[in-house]
């Protein structure tokens, strides 16, 4: 592990899809990143499957790669596979780094799930601060929910006082 990596983080991240409600990236973009063919890490990965469980890796359902083919941009020629790829979580990519043993791999896998621990560290800091926010809110409501009683009980008050008028009469 004697040469650093040198991959942007963006790219990993722009790279990780949600499914299933599950942070994946697939096959064929783990296979660029790793510097194989998409068919080889999938033979890798049949010859292994007893190392991947559903929860480390699944194939998607054709809808489902539709519906991500339909989300990319461009669809170059030959790019993309007529069989649905594999989508493996952050325990399938550790598990494909004992699968292909590279040292590419190795350190690839490494790196993207430094990468995964980033974004789930973000996504904490976010909820809370979006809890934050809303006990704020929930403070401010009662704060100015007080307020405008006491603001409307005037205003009733004053309609029902018959003030008698100041100033010049005629």
């Amino acid at each position: 592990m004697s040469k650093e990596l040198s991959i942007p983080d963006e790219i990993i991240t722009n790279k990780i899809y949600l499914v299933r409600g599950q942070k994946v990236m697939l096959d064929r973009d783990l296979a660029e990143l790793y510097g194989v063919e998409t068919k080889r890490l999938k033979e890798q990965v049949r010859r292994n499957i007893e190392r991947f469980p559903k929860t480390f890796m699944f194939e998607l359902t054709s809808k489902e790669y539709f519906s991500l083919r339909s989300q990319f941009a461009t669809l170059e020629r030959g790019r993309y596979s007529r069989y649905p790829p594999f989508a493996f979580s952050e325990h399938g990519i550790l598990m494909l780094s004992g699968v292909l043993k590279s040292d590419k791999a190795i350190r690839m896998s490494l790196h993207i799930i430094e990468t995964f621990v980033q974004l789930r560290k973000f996504a904490i800091n976010f909820e809370e601060i979006s809890n934050k926010i809303h006990q704020m809110e929930a403070q401010n409501q009662k704060q100015f929910g007080e307020i405008f009683k006491i603001l409307e009980r005037l205003l009733v008050n004053q309609k029902e006082k018959s003030r008698h008028k100041i100033g010049f009469k005629k």
